[in-house]
């Protein structure tokens, strides 16, 4: 391809004609900047002409690599994609959904450009997926997920990628977090959003009852048997999500490990093997590292469930989100009880900052419900509308200790759980070590006398350089 061969000039009269047609074009030269982009295009992919045109392609929208964006591919290769559906998200963040046409464009033998025809079915797939999710257990998006930190839009942006492929997925973080959202956000985002998403909590039941459940049963097998198929049969063709997955035995944990392998299952007292397409997200509320030490969790099913690992971070870490989730909930019961409550005082909101809650953003809603239900009028939720301990905690956290022999405390010891405290310090001193040795791994962990898997966990846990 060469360089210096640039696209004709377009003449004004063509370029109102590109306007008038009710498809979508863009059009990038040699150097992958966008050259016409008419009136369709824009009102499709909600950008201005300004946000656009001289730009490069991945300026503007937001691909990981040269290889998601087709026209570059149909630039930089050749490659040529008829009537292809395509979901993208432009700078905005904003989700498109596109059938298109991407082909080079070619000057005496050689490729000066790229163009893409596209027919927007954006509002179309809206539709069909809020029409299946009608029918489905699985009522969450990605869009009804609360937050605008980089730690837990990150991890959004990673579930995302998620929902290309039917590969397992283990979800983990503590109670509370919201791993179900991302569980349920995942399969509406995959191809499996119209057939069954169904969730059991696998430390809900006895194990002598949770077996048949999962896997089914045939008449006789044992006292009051009946046939009845299991949650992966009932699941088959879409997504089964497996919660505190580390509470099942390690002979359960085995059969379920087996009938992932072979994708097939057999029922209780049966004697054959029945076909089974599922997608399995599993969930632990530990980390997954103390879960395989503690023998909680069978190191080969471990690595089977973790081809796609997600940690949802604690509350704590992204409080920055605290007053958005707020106002969230606040409308969520402002509407069921019929009440128009304004926000939080400030004082309120200084106490959530301060606040460790342990019980993240389920706590954080339980709190903000619990307060609208002592409200008589359409006023701000204060302190009065709060549980009796959290009123302590603040006045605890605002108390100045007596400086007496008795009551001595060192100067640096945080008012904070003694788990976050020891995770801070955790956190604090693998960053040291991992600067000691100029980010080597190997070196670290041998210092620190983990293993490579355990240390590489840990320095996504605490997202450290």
């Amino acid at each position: 391809m060469a360089e210096s061969t640039t696209i004709p000039y377009l003449p004004d009269v063509y370029r109102q004609l590109l306007d008038a047609i009710d498809v979508g074009i863009h059009v990038i030269n040699s150097q992958g900047k966008s050259i016409i982009y008419n009136r369709k295009m824009s009102e499709i992919e909600d950008m201005g002409r300004n946000d656009v045109l001289h730009k490069n392609i991945m300026e503007i929208f937001l691909f990981q690599s040269e290889e998601e964006s087709r026209l570059l591919q149909a630039l930089s290769k050749g490659f040529i994609h008829r009537h292809a559906k395509q979901t993208y998200f432009n700078f905005k963040g904003q989700e498109i959904t596109t059938i298109n046409d991407t082909f080079p464009l070619t000057h005496e033998g050689k490729r000066i450009g790229a163009v893409e025809i596209a027919k927007d079915i954006t509002k179309i797939e809206r539709l069909t997926r809020e029409s299946v999710r009608d029918r489905q257990d699985a009522t969450f998006t990605f869009d009804q997920i609360i937050g605008s930190t980089y730690t837990i839009q990150e991890v959004i942006n990673n579930a995302k990628q998620a929902t290309r492929t039917s590969s397992s997925v283990l979800i983990y973080g503590e109670t509370g977090t919201g791993k179900e959202l991302f569980a349920q956000s995942i399969h509406n985002g995959s191809d499996r959003t119209s057939k069954p998403f169904i969730s059991q909590n696998c430390a809900a039941l006895p194990e002598s009852l949770i077996e048949g459940i999962l896997f089914g049963s045939v008449k006789g097998a044992f006292t009051g048997a009946t046939d009845h198929p299991g949650l992966f049969e009932q699941a088959d063709g879409g997504t089964l999500m497996l919660d505190e997955i580390n509470s099942l035995s390690t002979s359960l944990q085995a059969k379920l490990l087996r009938a992932l392998q072979e994708k097939s299952i057999r029922r209780i007292g049966d004697i054959k093997n029945r076909s089974i397409d599922v997608r399995i997200i599993a969930t632990v509320n530990e980390d997954p590292i103390v879960s395989l030490e503690k023998n909680h969790l069978r190191e080969d099913l471990y690595y089977r469930l973790s081809v796609v690992s997600i940690l949802v971070p604690p509350l704590r870490h992204r409080k920055a989100d605290i007053s958005m989730l707020v106002d969230h909930f606040i409308a969520k019961y402002n509407q069921r009880f019929q009440l128009n409550v304004p926000g939080i005082t400030e004082e309120v909101e200084q106490l959530f900052q301060k606040h460790e809650w342990p019980g993240n953003v389920r706590e954080l809603e339980h709190m903000v419900e619990g307060a609208m239900n002592l409200i008589y009028f359409d006023e701000k939720i204060d302190m009065t509308h709060l549980p009796m301990h959290v009123r302590t905690k603040l006045s605890t956290l605002n108390a100045t200790p007596k400086k007496t022999e008795l009551t001595y405390r060192p100067p640096h010891q945080p008012m904070k759980p003694l788990q976050t405290y020891l995770g801070e310090m955790e956190r604090d001193y693998i960053q040291e070590i991992l600067q000691h040795h100029k980010g080597n791994v190997t070196r670290t962990a041998k210092d620190l006398g983990l293993s490579r898997q355990s240390l590489q966990y840990r320095i996504k846990k605490y997202q450290l350089e």
